[in-house]
C-alpha cells in the first residue's frame, strides 16, 4: 500500500513506493490539479466546443483529474469522453480514503474507481469514462483526442514515457490544434514533445511551481 500525504492545501496524495514518487505537488493536490489539467488543459477547449470533447489521460492516478473533469463536464453540461491508461492502479481500500469530496465539495469520487476496467462507462449523462490497465505503450485506440492529460511520473523515475517516440504516438490520436498539458518543465520534456510533433508553450505553474507546460498539436 502507498503512503498517504497531506498536502498544503490539505487535499490528499500518495507516495508510490515502487517508483519513490509523490503522485501530485506536496504543495497542493487539488490546486495543481485544477491548475494545469482543468484550468490551462480541459477547460477552455469544453466552453469553446460544439460537440463531445475527447480526453486522453495518462496516468489514471489517484482518479483527481478525472473527477475534477467530470465535475467540470457537469457544471458545463457538455459531453467528455475520457480515457485513461494506468499500469499500476491504487486498491478501492486506497481510494476511499482520499479526501477529494470534501475538498471540492463534490460527491460520487468513488464511482470512478468502481467503473470497470476495460469498458466505457456512463458515470453521468455528460462524462463517459474508459479506464485501462495498461501502458501508454501497449494502448491502441481508433479515437482522436481532443485534449492530453500527462501526469505521469517524473522522467527521474519513468524515462521511458517522455521520449519523443512516445509524443509521437500520442500526436498521430491528436487533432491539428488538440492540446497537451503537462506539470513537467524540464528540456528533455520540451524537446520531445517538440520533435513529437507539438508547439511547446512554457506557463506559469500552480503556488510556487515555476512554470508547467502546454502543447498544441501541429
Amino acid at each position: 500500500m502507498d503512503r498517504f500525504i497531506i498536502t498544503e492545501d490539505g487535499s490528499h496524495s500518495l507516495f508510490s513506493a515502487q517508483f519513490r514518487q509523490q503522485y501530485h505537488s506536496l504543495h497542493g493536490a487539488l490546486s495543481e490539479s485544477e491548475h494545469i489539467y482543468i484550468n490551462l488543459g480541459l477547460k477552455p477547449v469544453l466552453e469553446n466546443a460544439s460537440g463531445p470533447v475527447y480526453v486522453f489521460e495518462m496516468g489514471f492516478g489517484t482518479g483527481l483529474n478525472a473527477f475534477l473533469a467530470w465535475k467540470l463536464a457537469d457544471s458545463l453540461q457538455k459531453q467528455v469522453f475520457y480515457t485513461s491508461v494506468e499500469a499500476f492502479p491504487i486498491s478501492l481500500l486506497e481510494a476511499s480514503q482520499l479526501n477529494y469530496e470534501e475538498a471540492t465539495g463534490a460527491s460520487g469520487f468513488m464511482q470512478l474507481h468502481h467503473a470497470p476496467w476495460g469498458a466505457e462507462t456512463a458515470i453521468s449523462p455528460f462524462f463517459y469514462l474508459q479506464k485501462e490497465n495498461a501502458t501508454v505503450q501497449e494502448f491502441t485506440s481508433e479515437r482522436f483526442f481532443d485534449v492530453i492529460f500527462y501526469d505521469a511520473f517524473d522522467p527521474r523515475a519513468q524515462p521511458e514515457l517522455w521520449t519523443e517516440e512516445i509524443f509521437s504516438k500520442i500526436a498521430a490520436q491528436t487533432p491539428q490544434g488538440g492540446v497537451l498539458v503537462t506539470y513537467s518543465s524540464k528540456g528533455i520534456v520540451k524537446r520531445a514533445l517538440a520533435a513529437g510533433g507539438f508547439k511547446v508553450e512554457r506557463h506559469k505553474g500552480p503556488g510556487r511551481k515555476t512554470h508547467v507546460l502546454k502543447a498544441i498539436r501541429l
